[in-house]
């Protein structure tokens, strides 16, 4: 009955078990047995060689990623509705010591490489302006969408010429993957950094920041650790992740996500805001109608004046959205 958001469903069960198995004496920090396979199952799973970090907050994650980009005099580029603006208490400029966020418009809080590159023809090549370092780009956006590998190598393209970082914020990359092919590499070709979510997709607290650009990690060691996410009991955050890993669990649970969300589309029909490509459903609703589907029970985000956000997660199977559904297209 509670559609309010995925980062509030109960921790998955073999999550839960990796804990269990994780709960023994170990090095501390990172150098416990747990933490050391992260590399090498993210570089499996990516099919190319990256270092992963494991931090407790996506936020954490971005912010973290931001300050690898830029420095206090610099910008990175994003939407101007990207989770690192609006969401995030000032975290990427708290992180980066003051660089700035330097933001783009653009339907369903995607940004193109042409609206970028007409961006960054307008900042002055001189100390009077903000240079931009990096560009961040949010998979699946703030409203559901997704980025196709195409999108993704359009920008990548852009980012290389112009000599700037490419950081993905995949807070929901699981469903957007799921989404796609089911193949992480295709939409990370190009991309620098990878805030791996793992919390919003069944993970307890634990998030991944993973570095295709490696020589960006050594100095994030020590960011880290000066932003408190250096853990001593860091094998619990590296036992989710692996775990997630494990199996493809990321995959199968951001699938059921997507298939619950899709059955409330389908019954939203014409009230929808925008195709839901993700796990995501936002859509149009009088304050009455809103009213009455929480008095059946319901819960969700009002978003806006008119309208509202219903989040499902892996832990939403058919008969638990089926009501939902009904109770929509019989308004």
């Amino acid at each position: 009955m509670r559609f309010f958001s995925d980062n509030a469903a109960p921790v998955h069960p073999k999550i839960w078990e990796a804990l269990r198995d994780a709960d023994s004496l170990d090095t501390a920090y990172d150098g416990d047995r747990w933490s050391a396979r992260l590399d090498e199952a993210f570089s499996e799973l990516f099919g190319r060689e990256c270092r992963a970090m494991a931090v407790t907050t996506g936020t954490a994650a971005n912010a973290l990623a931001c300050a690898a980009m830029a420095a206090p005099h610099q910008g990175i580029l994003c939407h101007e509705e990207a989770h690192i603006e609006v969401d995030e208490a000032g975290a990427p400029g708290f992180y980066t010591a003051g660089a700035k966020l330097m933001l783009l418009p653009g339907k369903g809080a995607k940004i193109t490489a042409q609206a970028l590159e007409t961006r960054l023809d307008a900042i002055r090549p001189d100390v009077h302006q903000v240079q931009a370092a990096g560009i961040s780009i949010t998979q699946a956006t703030e409203y559901g969408l997704v980025y196709s590998p195409e999108e993704v190598a359009a920008i990548a393209q852009l980012a290389k010429a112009r000599g700037l970082k490419l950081h993905m914020d995949g807070a929901r990359f699981a469903n957007a993957v799921a989404r796609l092919d089911g193949n992480g590499r295709t939409i990370t070709e190009g991309v620098d950094l990878l805030s791996f979510g793992c919390v919003k997709n069944g993970g307890m607290s634990a998030e991944a920041l993973v570095f295709f650009d490696t020589d960006l990690y050594a100095a994030s060691e020590y960011r880290r650790k000066r932003a408190g996410h250096l853990l001593s009991k860091g094998r619990y955050l590296a036992a989710q992740l692996l775990a997630m890993l494990d199996g493809d669990l990321w995959l199968e649970n951001a699938r059921t996500a997507n298939a619950a969300a899709a059955l409330i589309a389908e019954a939203a029909g014409e009230r929808l805001l925008y195709p839901v490509e993700a796990n995501e459903v936002f859509l149009r609703l009088t304050a009455d109608e809103a009213a009455g589907l929480r008095d059946k029970g319901f819960d969700f985000y009002d978003w806006g004046t008119g309208a509202a956000r219903l989040v499902t997660s892996w832990q939403h199977e058919e008969a638990d959205v089926r009501p939902l559904a009904d109770a929509i297209g019989a308004l």
